[in-house]
């Protein structure tokens, strides 16, 4: 399929629809297996996304499979294609999404729901499972939302729980196995829903009240198991990174190389999803990673890279590391972007190092503005590490600081919201500690402050999240409490934060709240540009549900999950013992000083526990009979 220059020349960024990048692969005529990589938003997000990168190249390694990538057309080009009955296609060769074996979605966001059903509409497939036949694609879907499938059980063939990595050859193996030997869709399904981090909703049955509350879940045939088991990656030095990305035409939200320095967190903060589900700790050397530094930035022209994990400073031999990346891009003005630090883990040295080739900002998540709230979430940072580090950074040469915040963290109070306009004029004033010669520039700190959402997998998937009334009240107590003129604030919105509360807990009945939300224009609903909490407040009131009881509500501890049947590596047990830890003010040390017994040691044999403190022995005696 061609698109003409015509639509092209009529659409804002032509771009994100021409396909013929830089180390983009076309294999003449596909291969016995054809997978359309989707990401359900627009060309650059996708673009910028590690594993989109990582899965590409892994899967048009293999002779027998072809890669191919679509995104989600914004609303410009996606009405010239309904209007001209063009179908979404891949862009390495125009081929329609309906004509390839396997599309494979990434699920980043649960706001990007309504774009996946918008994609498989645009592709002419039916947007329910059950309605598609023998002839269309199998649709896959994988991701951190992954791991509570339910709310799109009725419109993806199978889910992918884990590393992408770990079980996706196998995966490929069966469908060309079964291919080849004649078998169906249902064939294919069958053969691969014992595998590790595979799940297929229509092998299993659910039950509801009248509430939402789950009150039954279980297989309904021999080959699905009763518990899915996350597939994990043990080794990451051993797992498959590409030695060339893509490079796009225009410009994506991070144009830069990426390395993946590693995978996990050793931290334990109860609010984030990511530090659980991505457990253990599995880091590269440095001498791997100095390698596929320089493959990738022969390989692809661009002149910077960035250190990709969930606390860059996390890694064991970070300074290293740093080192040998300096000594290897610095000749080539090539700059090291850090871009997720713990102000209490700087060195400033490395700080200083970083800047030689040109100056950037810096970001930190202090996430609560006391010590008694982030003692709840297990931020394990004092306020005199964050200014103690911010001055640091200072010192270093920055001048530019991104503060992240949270507002509507369980138990959270007014004084806990105050102190978040205190903490960053505390920050500023760290900046007029230096000599005056040494400020160079007005100091410019950003304060950012997101909505709490209550993820499953977290110790705080018990939590009631805000009401809409309370978010908008304390964003704007914030907004009225900063009053240095060095600091400017943003906040997230409040809106769109309950709709992802609903979706991110949600069960199977939320399918038909999602499909009428699409029904009533409901696309790209991360962009605040195009959020409309009308649509989605009618789509919930049409299909019977009860946004109060969803999201508003403490959980009971004996409460079923809709993603209970799913093993991560960590238990609920342990993820119950954290809640109730937070409740009592109390904190859980790091990986690294001791295992607080979270079920990932037993489940892989590469989990992160370093010698045991004394703190951390006693935590054990106090919290494991």
């Amino acid at each position: 399929m061609h698109i003409s220059d015509e639509i092209l020349l009529n659409v804002t960024k032509p771009g994100r629809y021409s396909g013929g990048e830089l180390n983009a692969i076309v294999k003449p005529g596909g291969a016995p297996i054809n997978f359309a990589f989707c990401f359900p938003d627009v060309y650059e997000v996708g673009m910028s996304h590690l594993g989109l990168q990582i899965l590409y190249f892994f899967i048009n390694r293999r002779r027998d499979a072809c890669c191919q990538r679509a995104f989600m057309p914004w609303p410009d080009m996606e009405a010239l294609m309904r209007g001209n009955d063009l179908p979404l296609y891949a862009l390495e060769t125009g081929t329609p999404l309906r004509d390839f074996d396997m599309l494979g979605f990434t699920l980043q966001f649960e706001l990007s729901y309504t774009n996946v059903l918008a994609m498989l509409d645009l592709a002419g497939l039916p947007l329910r499972s059950s309605e598609r036949g023998e002839d269309m694609p199998v649709v896959c879907a994988g991701g951190p939302c992954a791991c509570n499938p339910e709310p799109l059980a009725e419109f993806i063939d199978f889910f992918y729980i884990g590393d992408g990595e770990a079980a996706l050859d196998e995966i490929l193996d069966n469908y060309r196995e079964n291919k080849n030997n004649g078998g169906g869709k249902q064939a294919f399904l069958e053969s691969v829903a014992g595998l590790p981090g595979v799940y297929v909703p229509a092998f299993y049955d659910a039950e509801y009240d009248e509430n939402g509350l789950l009150l039954r879940f279980a297989p309904n045939r021999p080959s699905a198991p009763a518990t899915v088991k996350r597939a994990v990656v043990s080794s990451l030095d051993a797992a498959f990174f590409p030695d060339k990305f893509i490079v796009p035409w225009i410009e994506t939200v991070h144009d830069r190389a990426m390395l993946e320095i590693f995978r996990g967190c050793i931290r334990g903060c109860r609010f984030c999803q990511a530090g659980f589900l991505y457990r253990p700790v599995r880091e590269r050397s440095p001498e791997t990673l100095f390698a596929q530094a320089g493959e990738l930035l022969s390989n692809t022209g661009h002149e910077e890279i960035s250190l990709v994990s969930l606390a860059a400073c996390d890694h064991s031999r970070f300074e290293n590391l740093v080192d040998g990346l300096l000594a290897r891009c610095s000749p080539e003005k090539v700059n090291i972007s850090l871009p997720s630090l713990r102000v209490d883990a700087m060195s400033l040295s490395v700080l200083q190092k970083t800047q030689t080739v040109r100056k950037s900002s810096l970001t930190f998540a202090p996430e609560a503005g006391s010590q008694r709230l982030r003692d709840v979430i297990n931020k394990n940072l004092s306020e005199d590490d964050i200014l103690d580090g911010c001055f640091r950074a200072f010192e270093a040469g920055f001048d530019r600081v991104k503060l992240y915040f949270m507002a509507g963290l369980p138990t959270e109070t007014d004084e806990d919201v105050a102190g978040i306009a205190r903490l960053a004029e505390r920050v500023v004033d760290q900046y007029y500690k230096l000599p005056y010669e040494q400020r160079r520039r007005p100091v410019s700190v950003s304060v950012s402050a997101s909505c709490f959402v209550p993820k499953p997998f977290t110790p705080f998937q018990w939590a009631a999240q805000d009401e809409l009334r309370a978010f908008n009240e304390k964003q704007r107590a914030i907004k009225d409490l900063i009053r240095k003129k060095q600091i400017s604030y943003r906040y997230h919105d409040a809106p769109s934060a309950v709709v992802e509360g609903v979706l991110a807990r949600g069960g199977r009945p939320l399918a038909a709240a999602i499909e009428r939300a699409y029904r009533l224009g409901a696309k790209f609903d991360g962009w605040s540009e195009h959020f409309n909490f009308e649509i989605w407040q009618n789509a919930f009131k049409q299909s019977g549900i009860d946004t109060d009881f969803r999201v508003h509500r403490e959980r009971q501890a004996e409460e079923i999950f809709p993603w209970d049947f799913i093993d991560i590596g960590v238990s609920k047990k342990f993820l119950r013992r954290e809640w109730e830890r937070g409740m009592e003010g109390k904190t859980t040390p790091n990986c690294r000083e001791g295992c607080a017994g979270c079920g990932m040691a037993a489940f892989a044999e590469t989990a992160a526990c370093g010698r045991e403190s004394n703190s951390a022995l006693s935590l054990r005696r106090e919290i494991q009979p």
